[in-house]
């Protein structure tokens, strides 16, 4: 049986589980260092969970970012991965409903995320849980 937790420390376990997940989800930036983790973990606005199968292997991740802002407290859900080999299995959704129901224990409003449109059963899966595709522009500036 599948199991979610919430990390609390960084160790060489996570660092190698990264290594291997975040290339499964974007060529566009590299896997996290041990050190980034670290600070990710010891980070106040940050949860970071991690789903493991029946050998105790970690097989996904997602991160919830949870910050107050003049108008309340907002969350975001980035960077949900389920590696290739345990697809289908309701791992993201696992995630997904972990992060929203500490979003909700934390008093956000509601949960953001993105995910890109090539990723059609993450997509599917967003919608399904109870998502609704936001008419906005999304902006983005790279230094």
């Amino acid at each position: 049986m599948m199991r979610i937790e919430q990390i609390t420390s960084a160790d060489n376990e996570l660092w190698d589980a990264f290594q291997r997940l975040v290339p499964q989800l974007t060529s566009n930036n590299p896997p996290p260092s041990l050190d980034d983790l670290a600070a990710l973990v010891n980070s106040e606005s940050s949860t970071l969970l991690i789903a493991r199968a029946d050998d105790g292997s970690i097989v996904g991740a997602a991160c919830l970012t949870v910050y107050r802002v003049p108008t309340g407290v907002r969350a975001i859900i980035e960077d949900v991965i389920v590696d290739e080999s345990a697809r289908g299995q309701g791992i993201g959704e696992a995630l997904v409903r972990r992060s929203l129901d500490i979003a909700r224990e934390k008093r956000a409003s509601g949960v953001s995320l993105t995910s890109n449109s090539k990723r059609e059963a993450a997509n599917r899966l967003y919608v399904k849980i109870g998502f609704v595709r936001r008419e906005t522009n999304a902006y983005y500036y790279r230094f």
